[in-house]
């Protein structure tokens, strides 16, 4: 079988860093998408992972993306994963704009990356079969205090998620969704509480071991190694500590 390639945005850090790594140990071809050229360069200088710098909330970035991919090769999986939260106040305090941003990347970042690369994907599955994984989280189906927007756009992103399936049956194209629980990274709070290490630390507190990068990467991988037959709809993962 001929090599798959693979796109996964935002590759700069965390989740999808761990999983353009994993699928290049795995003999995949991988182009790296995210806004930091300098993190993707050095991602590229340690695994040579193709690296691409866009930002998924642009759509201009989005289509030079899609332009450079149709003339350097196939897409046999798109891995959703740039996203991201923003504050932690109560739906009565919070900043419409927070809300905005996370909307944004989570939502309609999303969608552009997964329309603009559609006929690609398409194309690729003529000899086989293509994937769209996304990256949602455990927080699309249980909303707690403080994260009424990140709750909202997750939730937001399972239901185009199990639109899309429905619009692609019949297509041999899996539509796969990974929803991580606690996953310990090293900007995901941060970005979350703006720097403030305080409350980032308190999010893991009395968590015995909880989840990390490479943990959701062994699971994005081993879904999309599956035999094109099988679809893993939904993959809730979580820490044992989180249960």
């Amino acid at each position: 079988m001929s090599t798959r390639r693979a796109v996964v945005t935002g590759a700069s850090s965390g989740i999808g860093q761990a999983t353009a790594r994993l699928l290049v140990q795995h003999g995949w071809q991988v182009v790296g998408v995210a806004r930091r050229a300098e993190r993707l360069a050095a991602l590229a200088d340690e695994t040579g992972v193709e690296t691409f710098v866009a930002d998924v909330t642009k759509q201009e970035d989005v289509d030079s993306l899609r332009d450079y991919l149709a003339q350097s090769g196939p897409v046999h999986a798109l891995i959703n994963n740039a996203g991201g939260a923003f504050g932690s106040a109560t739906v009565e305090e919070s900043d419409p704009a927070d809300w905005q941003r996370m909307f944004d990347v989570n939502v309609l970042g999303m969608k552009r990356v997964t329309s603009a690369l559609l006929p690609l994907l398409r194309q690729a599955s003529v000899d086989g079969h293509s994937d769209i994984m996304t990256v949602t989280s455990t927080a699309a189906y249980i909303s707690y205090e403080g994260g009424g927007g990140y709750n909202a756009a997750k939730a937001a992103a399972r239901a185009v998620v199990g639109a899309l399936r429905l619009e692609l049956a019949g297509e041999p194209i899996r539509v796969l969704e990974i929803a991580p629980g606690l996953v310990k990274t090293e900007e995901f709070a941060l970005n979350r509480f703006a720097g403030d290490t305080e409350k980032y630390e308190q999010v893991y507190a009395g968590v015995e071991e909880p989840l990390v990068a490479d943990d959701i990467a062994e699971a994005i991988v081993h879904a999309l190694e599956l035999p094109g037959h099988v679809n893993l709809d939904l993959i809730t993962i979580r820490p044992v500590a989180q249960a």
